[in-house]
C-alpha cells in the first residue's frame, strides 16, 4: 500500500503565477498542469467563464518532493490561512475511508468522499485541529 502526504496550495487566482514562481525559485519542473476549462464538463454544474482558465490541479516536482497547487474556484470561500492543506495520496479504498472517518472525528466535512472523475474516492475533512486534508484514492474507478 502507498501512503503520501504532500503539501497542497490553494490559491485565490493566481496559481499559474506561483507555480512559475516556485518553478524558478526550487529549480523545480512541471509534472502535470490541468485548467478548470481542460476538465470533463459536467451538466449540473456548469463552469463560469472565469474559470476556465484558472488551475484545476497542477504538480510541481521539488527535489523528492511534490507540491500540488490549485485555484480556488469562483465562488469558494477563501481566506488567508486556508492555503496549504496536506494531500494524502492512497492506492487503498479502504484505506482511504478509514483515515477519512478517523480524520472526521470531532472534524468538519469540506467535501464528502465521494467518486470523481479523477479518482475512486476524493475528499476534504478539516479535523479537529483545525488542519484540513484532501484525500485522494489513486487507481481505477
Amino acid at each position: 500500500m502507498t501512503l503520501r502526504l504532500s503539501p497542497y496550495l490553494m490559491l485565490n487566482g493566481n496559481a499559474k503565477e506561483a507555480i512559475q514562481f516556485y518553478e524558478k525559485v526550487f529549480d523545480a519542473k512541471v509534472l502535470f498542469n490541468q485548467t478548470f476549462g481542460e476538465m470533463p464538463e459536467n451538466p449540473e454544474f456548469p463552469l463560469p467563464a472565469e474559470a476556465k482558465d484558472l488551475i484545476a490541479h497542477a504538480m510541481l516536482k521539488v527535489g523528492e518532493s511534490d507540491l500540488m497547487f490549485s485555484d480556488t474556484f469562483p465562488g469558494q470561500p477563501s481566506q488567508s490561512g486556508d492555503q496549504v492543506t496536506i494531500c494524502i495520496t492512497i492506492d487503498n479504498l479502504e484505506r482511504s475511508k478509514q483515515i477519512y472517518e478517523a480524520l472526521l472525528q470531532g472534524g468538519q466535512v469540506k467535501m464528502p468522499l465521494q467518486e470523481t472523475d479523477f479518482s475512486p474516492a476524493y475528499g476534504i475533512v478539516t479535523d479537529k485541529f483545525g488542519v484540513t486534508f484532501q484525500i485522494y484514492t489513486e487507481g481505477q474507478k
